[in-house]
């Protein structure tokens, strides 16, 4: 079943076509982009006309040529989407990239992707310009935003603007032939269970996924509200990570909304945005909603202007949702996608925000879904499996990869998605947990992430993380919770003990912590909130290490 089978076919054309060339409802003088932190702004001519005029540096100046990539390593900017849609004017592929990266996780990424240019910001050029030497770019194709020109000249790199104005004519756009095959983006994904992959995103993945977001997202109106602006979204999430791609670089765009850039989140910050410019709506991922939950810096403003929030990257609990519905009034919903799938696949209806709290919601249109068994079976409705996807914002394949591209879709050519869950009678699904991470307790199948949900209903405990730790003696594994305690709450084995004895009570018997509780001070989360288990584990592992030399 799926939510939107209304939806018209979707036209074959590329990215820049559909966003600059069909036909807006709203005005092309409309502000869509605005500095959180310095109120600049643009609006959806000045970012068509930029773009336009970058595309044309890039051809004329870089002799840029069909499927050239460029390297986007900064943090959020409004001068990112011009950056991606002019690389896209001149026919070339976009790769966005983390700038937290160690210079030798962006010197294998420009590799993997043969970025032929980079742009980045002044805090980031040190790093870069090793990254790229490394990698055997040409140092004079790095350029910068977010500079100013006595910077500009220090460092011998140009930057975005003057690269946009050195143009008084806009050439005509080459054109992009077979939307369905030509690259748009080469995103990596998230690394949490191994080193990140290239996704290859196609023009066509991105306007099916575009046109399927923009569907499921009927509470958005471009007109309304105050000053007859319509909605205002927040947008904190990364522009390197598929879900800020989609949801807030191409879908305000597209549907005529502003969009207020944070550079990074800070709950402060968040709120301080909130405020100040009657933030409506706001995609986020279950760490933020913990805080809004949870942290009195929250008192300390007024967010009443926010109507609703999405919630992604990961599962978010049932027990947080009404946790900050009784605080703030904010209702939540839950939706799903990877960077696999372009973006999301599954979206909750905002009328079943509390009737179906915990589901990730129906499938969206023009997508077939399945779950199966180990064996590859379909199973029923209400049974567990792992779910399976088919439709036309599903990847083109990794990078150079096709052993892994084979082994994640399934003979039929649906691509599975590494998770598990179920689907209730009504077509709502449900994600469990990931097929990777599921801790085997003498042969029971132990969800981390639903222990998680548990313990942060805990009132000492403010974030949460479940590992397996090996029994060598019984031959299983058994899950440990890794816990941050609110400050001021004393990281002792009574503590620990009650913690543990009190989510015992409400498990079944092979749920239960038998490896016991680890305080810790932070949980490792990848940029959109997804923990990273991985480096948990070796926290674990080092204080393992620590106590056997101390005996």
């Amino acid at each position: 079943m799926a939510v939107l089978d209304t939806v018209e076919p979707f036209p074959d054309v590329d990215i820049w076509s559909l966003l600059f060339e069909h036909q807006k409802a709203f005005p092309k003088d409309k502000t869509i982009y605005i500095d959180a932190a310095t109120s600049r702004s643009k609006t959806f001519a000045e970012v068509k006309d930029e773009a336009a005029k970058f595309g044309t540096t890039l051809i004329l100046e870089w002799q840029w040529e069909k499927d050239d990539v460029l390297a986007i390593c900064t943090t959020n900017s409004i001068d990112v989407p011009a950056l991606i849609w002019g690389t896209q004017y001149a026919a070339g592929v976009v790769a966005p990239l983390n700038p937290a990266s160690t210079v030798e996780e962006l010197t294998r990424q420009l590799i993997k992707t043969g970025a032929r240019a980079m742009c980045t910001q002044p805090e980031f050029l040190g790093k870069a310009k090793s990254a790229a030497l490394a990698a055997g770019m040409n140092p004079t194709q790095i350029f910068m935003i977010g500079c100013s020109d006595t910077l500009e000249l220090d460092a011998g790199v140009r930057t975005f603007s003057e690269m946009c104005t050195a143009q008084r004519l806009i050439l005509p756009r080459p054109p992009i032939e077979h939307p369905g095959e030509r690259l748009a983006f080469l995103v990596f994904s998230s690394g949490t269970t191994g080193l990140p992959k290239a996704v290859k995103l196609t023009h066509r993945n991105v306007v099916s996924s575009l046109l399927m977001l923009s569907s499921a997202e009927t509470e958005l109106s471009f007109n309304g509200g105050p000053n007859n602006q319509g909605d205002c979204l927040l947008g904190f999430l990364p522009f390197f990570h598929v879900l800020g791609l989609m949801a807030l670089v191409h879908l305000t765009l597209y549907k005529g909304l502003r969009l207020v850039v944070m550079q990074k989140f800070t709950l402060s910050g968040f709120c301080q945005a909130v405020q100040d410019y009657k933030i409506t709506y706001a995609h986020v991922v279950p760490p933020v909603v913990l805080q809004l939950s949870k942290s009195s810096i929250v008192d300390e403003y007024d967010l009443s202007s926010i109507r609703m929030l999405a919630c992604g990257a990961a599962p978010l609990s049932k027990e947080l949702i009404a946790s900050l519905w009784q605080r703030l009034s904010i209702k939540v919903v839950q939706g799903y996608g990877l960077s696999e799938t372009c973006g999301g696949t599954h979206m909750q209806t905002w009328y079943e925000w509390q009737t179906k709290a915990g589901t990730i919601g129906r499938l969206l249109a023009h997508q077939t879904a399945k779950l199966i068994s180990e064996s590859g079976q379909k199973v029923p409705i209400g049974m567990t499996g792992e779910l399976c996807i088919k439709g036309p914002n599903i990847f083109a394949g990794y990078l150079d990869d096709p052993q892994a591209t084979a082994q994640c879709f399934t003979a039929s050519g649906y691509f599975r998605t590494g998770d598990i869950g179920y689907q209730d009678e009504s077509g709502n699904f449900y994600i469990t947990d990931r097929l990777k991470e599921l801790i085997k307790y003498n042969g029971f199948q132990v969800p981390p992430a639903e222990l998680e949900s548990i313990l942060l209903g805990h009132s000492r405990v403010v974030d949460a993380c479940v590992v397996a730790v090996d029994d060598h003696e019984h031959a299983t594994q058994l899950p440990l919770a890794c816990v941050v305690l609110r400050v001021g709450e004393g990281a002792n084995k009574e503590t620990a003990n009650e913690i543990k004895e009190w989510v015992d009570s409400k498990v079944p018997h092979y749920k239960k912590l038998r490896g016991g509780v680890l305080f810790v001070k932070e949980v490792p989360r990848s940029a959109t909130g997804k923990i990273l288990r991985s480096l948990m584990k070796q926290e674990v592992r080092r204080q393992a290490t620590q106590i056997k030399s101390r005996l």
